[in-house]
């Protein structure tokens, strides 16, 4: 968190090549009493003086700057002076990719920018930047390390002191007596890295199908996939209406609208809907949609999974999942960005495990003999 004390502005610095972009966020924030923008810088290189200068409790950074870009910048600064940083990303694949590379150079989140002559746009992007900025304020600041557990399953993640201790611990020997037939995960905030961490440990024969829902917009979910497939031994894949949900995959739920699933033939499949289908779910996709209806597909024989988020997406669902007999783990606060959506869970009381990101995989892992 944040060690200002109360009523203490947060300070925020803005990088960005574009003047208009420069002005468009300086009057958004400024508007926030809470925040106070302490200085701009034109491109990276001004962008990690200013970081070193005035040292800022936050910085927005574009992506794409001339001298230096704001990836190379981000890992200046996270060299030399770490701090949070909101990297500002264009709704395209290619901003996509440096998104995903940001924020495993240690980036907390991101914008997506879509500023355009429509009011409706200038309207959303302004809610967007000023709730991911003050859920930024309230985060904590960590990182996954970069690569650990990134290549392949179950027989590196041995090798870590973490995993050691888990394997002496026997920890969560009671929920793996359940029988389940799926693998429902939900996450947001700091969900990207944390998903990544979570399935880098589960091997590639793992015989239960995984499906994914993470806030993400349309643009980004597919890159997002491709990624993770690229990273980890088990496939990983962006879901597509009526696809089938098949052992040793996961599919990650597309961005931009909202996925259920339904009983088919021979087994789960996938159900895509427009987000005006289901006005009552703020969140996109919508987790407790996700997970409740794979709670009702399954009839219980699930384990449901909610990472790292802001606000309580995945609650309702993992409390359908319960009633249902289903199995539950959430992701704990000390390892957790925003603690959110596991601590709704946990004061719930629908969390048969609280545990550290860096213990999740391996336990999901370990269904594999339920």
């Amino acid at each position: 968190m944040l060690s200002s004390t109360a009523g203490t502005k947060t300070r925020v610095l803005i990088v960005d090549d574009s003047s208009f972009m420069r002005m468009a966020i300086r009057g958004i924030l400024s508007k926030d009493p809470a925040l106070e923008v302490v200085g701009t810088a034109n491109d990276g290189v001004e962008g990690v003086e200013k970081a070193l200068a005035l040292k800022p409790d936050l910085i927005t950074m574009d992506v794409e700057m001339p001298r230096l870009d704001g990836i190379s910048a981000l890992k200046q600064i996270m060299a030399k002076c770490p701090t949070r940083v909101m990297m500002v990303s264009t709704l395209t694949n290619e901003g996509a990719r440096a998104t995903f590379e940001a924020l495993d150079a240690g980036a907390i989140d991101y914008i997506p920018k879509n500023i355009t002559d429509s009011a409706d746009a200038q309207n959303a992007f302004k809610e967007e930047l000023l709730k991911k900025v003050r859920e930024a304020t309230r985060s904590r600041f960590m990182r996954v390390a970069p690569g650990l557990g990134a290549t392949t399953g179950i027989g590196d993640v041995a090798r870590s002191s973490v995993a050691a201790a888990v394997l002496r611990s026997g920890v969560s020997s009671i929920i793996h007596t359940k029988r389940i037939s799926y693998v429902g995960i939900g996450a947001s905030t700091g969900g990207p890295v944390a998903l990544q961490e979570v399935i880098s440990r589960i091997p590639m024969n793992f015989p239960y199908g995984i499906v994914v829902a993470i806030h993400m917009p349309k643009a980004f979910t597919g890159p997002y996939a491709d990624r993770l497939n690229a990273k980890c031994s088990i496939t990983v894949k962006e879901a597509v209406d009526g696809e089938p949900v098949k052992p040793g995959t996961i599919l990650i739920a597309p961005g931009g609208m909202h996925t259920q699933l339904v009983r088919g033939a021979g087994g789960l499949v996938v159900k895509t809907a427009p987000t005006t289908a289901y006005p009552q779910y703020v969140y996109i996709p919508s987790v407790d949609l996700m997970i409740g209806s794979m709670a009702e597909a399954t009839a219980g024989a699930m384990l449901g999974v909610v990472l790292t988020g802001m606000g309580n997406d995945g609650f309702k669902g993992m409390q359908q999942l319960k009633q249902k007999g289903g199995v539950t783990i959430v992701q704990d606060e000390a390892t957790s960005t925003i603690y959110g959506m596991p601590k709704a869970c946990v004061d719930g009381g629908v969390a048969d495990e609280v545990l550290p990101l860096g213990q999740i995989g391996y336990e999901i892992g370990k269904f594999m003999g339920s």
